[in-house]
């Protein structure tokens, strides 16, 4: 049995990450998931939220912004809308973000879109909630 998984982290942009690792936990859209060597092949839609990975036994963060996740021989692909490393996240930008997403949610301006105002919030929240993991 292989002791090991490939993992690849990829946005439309960029290769956010290509490694092997021993353990991915993943925020699926019904539930955080984890993934170990030799795991049966899957699909599951991503929600915003921190993706972990161990190497050596310590746990490492990439912040994802929804997308997909596919697991099959040993290698778990993500696509994701957007990914960060923790260690590269800007944690000024986050909270920055954070502030504006709160000023517009208690604005309550008819025009708002609702929807995204809390999606912005939420993203910010999560990229700062890791800066408390590295």
């Amino acid at each position: 049995m292989a002791t090991a998984l490939q993992l690849d982290i990829v946005t439309p942009d960029q290769l956010v990450l290509s490694r092997e690792v021993e353990y991915v936990g993943a925020p699926g859209v019904l539930g955080e998931f984890g993934i170990l060597p030799g795991h049966v092949p899957f699909i599951s839609a991503l929600t915003i939220g921190r993706l972990y990975y161990k190497v050596g036994g310590k746990d490492h963060y990439v912040f994802v912004s929804g997308g997909f996740a596919e697991v099959s021989d040993n290698r778990v692909t993500i696509l994701a809308e957007s990914a960060e490393e923790a260690e590269k996240i800007d944690f000024n930008r986050a909270e920055r973000a954070l502030k504006r997403a709160k000023q517009r949610l208690d604005a309550k301006n008819a025009e708002l879109n609702f929807k995204r105002a809390t999606l912005a919030l939420y993203r910010a929240t999560e990229r700062l909630s890791l800066q408390n993991r590295i």
